[in-house]
């Protein structure tokens, strides 16, 4: 039975429906994520299964006796409270409440509090970001709901925190209906995908990369149809304006047949358009653009934040700057642009720097003033590269429709305010761009263009973000903050930084094992004998196939598929990956004490 329906569900808020006689369902433990652009409709759809809005028509059918719970986009700015009283303030109460004893509710919260890694006294208010999303996902399940509902669960979430979420989600056993704009979380986490489009609802049993095969398949069909039908209306336009010849009766199932081709004209909704991104870009730097030479940053009386920072950016490279929240990743960027002094070492920059920058706050808008009135200080002109527009006309680039861009920039949606700094922005030549966290909000389809500007530009990028996929698409470095003022340099994006990352932690367990003290009665020097010589010759190909093995599994369970065709293998595949893992542990270190010859005393 499913645990809700939507029969020719229709919703609008005065102009054209954002849900136009939708029907859909979510069956117990399936993981559905739901995409669209933004404005498409997505959150108004989440508050409508979640029974916080009623739609204009058709039926909502939730299963009896069910409980949904819903993660906010926006974390609530006045709630007060410890951690502890917060997530206890979601247990169910009344009579669909689980029959559970006091003690029995106080040990299921202290277990949640302890699984969400998260300290019960503290305030809500001193957490980061990322634990204050750790803390309401906690008071969501301490009420035991059969529907988690999430609207952008990852936003803000440093890489460790979202990764988390991802193990974290994967081992409960409820149903999830998210959205998301971070791909790597949606690959994890879907098994099925369906996609708000001009009020309709499509349904995708298969996996994201799959989706954007058939869904382009699915465009091309639809503008081919699109484009006959407009020329099959064109003719009989002209045969109309021809005059009709005779009252037959041929003549008037003619009439009538262009009468509703020109309603569904009429009523037919152009797809949202892509944002047209250009940047200006400035004339060539130096050869070396920013050099540090043991660089480092301490506030006073606190640690270092970088610590001897030795690294060259030249022209043309494209630097991602990974950390977790509050380790320094935007003051890392004002040392590397002079715009604080470093506190040890020194910073020196090129020649002929034209630096853009994009903060993560969005304090460059200003909310006072109209969405075209941010573009260029109230000017209704701006020239790009030696041509000028109306302000309006380029904002329509950017997907602000005339009356859009004479609104107060106040009003906008969090991604709305991130395509209006980008635009404000893209108006200025640069050759140095500085981009924190660009990728918030956007959708997929901008996120795409964003990514192919990205790429295309000619100058040298410094990229903060969280977005996995972004990072491998664009960057061609990394610099990574790695704690106590360390600033590790990888070739290569995010994948290339996880793969250098696990060759540097073998490297250390080994170093480590091998300079463990020997076992008592144990001593370095005897020969190996014949089967331990055997055995350390064997050892190499064993660690092979077993981290083959190990990659296999790995890239099992992160298919969506198999959660839907195998789901019966999902406990023994989890149990098979955790003891290849500790064997691979036992493999290393008998490996390392083998190529130590020791002798008994």
């Amino acid at each position: 039975m499913s645990l809700f329906s939507l029969l020719d569900v229709s919703h609008a808020f005065g102009g054209p429906p954002v849900l136009d006689h939708v029907n859909f369902q979510v069956d117990p433990g399936e993981r559905v994520c739901l995409l669209g652009r933004n404005g498409a409709g997505k959150s108004t759809l989440m508050k409508l299964i979640a029974g916080e809005i009623k739609a204009d028509s058709g039926d909502v059918f939730r299963q009896p006796g069910a409980h949904f719970a819903r993660l906010p986009q926006e974390i609530p700015a006045d709630l007060e409270g410890t951690v502890l009283e917060i997530i206890a303030s979601g247990v169910r109460t009344g009579p669909q409440a689980a029959h559970e004893e006091d003690w029995e509710v106080d040990v299921r919260i202290d277990r949640l509090i302890q699984r969400l890694a998260l300290p019960p006294q503290a305030g809500f208010q001193t957490l980061s970001g990322g634990l204050k999303r750790r803390t309401l996902l906690g008071r969501a399940l301490a009420g035991q709901p059969d529907l988690l509902l999430l609207d952008e669960p990852t936003n803000h979430l440093d890489i460790a925190s979202i990764q988390w979420m991802e193990d974290f989600l994967l081992s409960e056993k409820i149903a999830i209906f998210f959205v998301t704009h971070d791909r790597a979380f949606l690959r994890r986490l879907a098994t099925r995908i369906v996609e708000l489009d001009r009020g309709r609802l499509a349904s995708w049993a298969c996996d994201y990369d799959t989706f954007l095969v058939r869904k382009r398949e699915v465009l091309e069909a639809e503008e081919k149809q699109m484009a006959a039908f407009d020329k099959k209306l064109s003719q009989e336009e002209a045969w109309i304006r021809r005059g009709v010849k005779a009252q037959r009766s041929r003549a008037q199932a003619r009439i009538h047949a262009l009468e509703r081709m020109r309603a569904e004209a009429r009523a037919r909704r152009a797809r949202t358009g892509e944002a047209t991104m250009r940047l200006a870009e400035g004339g060539r730097s130096g050869v070396k653009v920013i050099e540090a030479v043991g660089a480092g940053f301490a506030y006073p009386g606190a640690g270092p934040v970088v610590q001897g920072l030795d690294v060259v950016i030249a022209r043309g490279d494209k630097i991602g700057i990974i950390g977790p929240n509050g380790a320094g990743k935007t003051t890392l960027i004002k040392l590397l642009l002079g715009q604080i002094k470093p506190t040890e070492g020194s910073i020196s920059h090129g020649t002929n720097l034209e630096v853009i920058y994009l903060d993560q706050l969005r304090a460059q808008i200003d909310d006072s003033k109209t969405v075209a009135e941010n573009i260029n200080d109230g000017a209704d002109t701006v020239t790009i590269d030696g041509r000028t527009r109306h302000v309006i006309s380029y904002l329509q680039d950017f997907l602000f429709a005339p009356d859009r861009a004479r609104s107060p920039a106040r009003v906008l949606s969090g991604g709305e305010r991130n395509r209006l700094l980008l635009a404000r922005l893209f108006t200025k030549s640069a050759n140095v761009l500085v981009l924190d966290e660009p990728t918030n909000d956007l959708d997929v389809e901008t996120l795409d263009l964003l990514e192919d500007l990205l790429v295309e530009f000619q100058g040298t990028l410094l990229l903060v973000s969280h977005d996995r996929d972004f990072l491998d698409e664009v960057v061609t470095s990394t610099l990574v903050l790695e704690g106590e003022g360390r600033i590790g340099d990888y070739v290569g994006g995010y994948t290339d930084w996880v793969k250098q990352r696990e060759v540097q932690v073998r490297q250390e367990q080994a170093r480590s094992a091998a300079a463990a003290p020997a076992p008592a009665g144990m001593a370095r020097g005897r020969k190996l004998t014949n089967r331990e010589v055997r055995e350390l010759e064997e050892i190499p190909a064993r660690i092979e196939k077993m981290e083959a093995e190990q990659a296999a599994l790995t890239e099992r369970l992160a298919d969506p598929l198999f959660y839907q065709r195998e789901a019966a293998a999902v406990p023994a595949t989890r149990e098979r990956l955790s003891a290849i893992e500790a064997e691979l542990a036992v493999a290393y270190a008998r490996w390392s004490e083998l190529e130590q010859p020791q002798r008994r005393d």
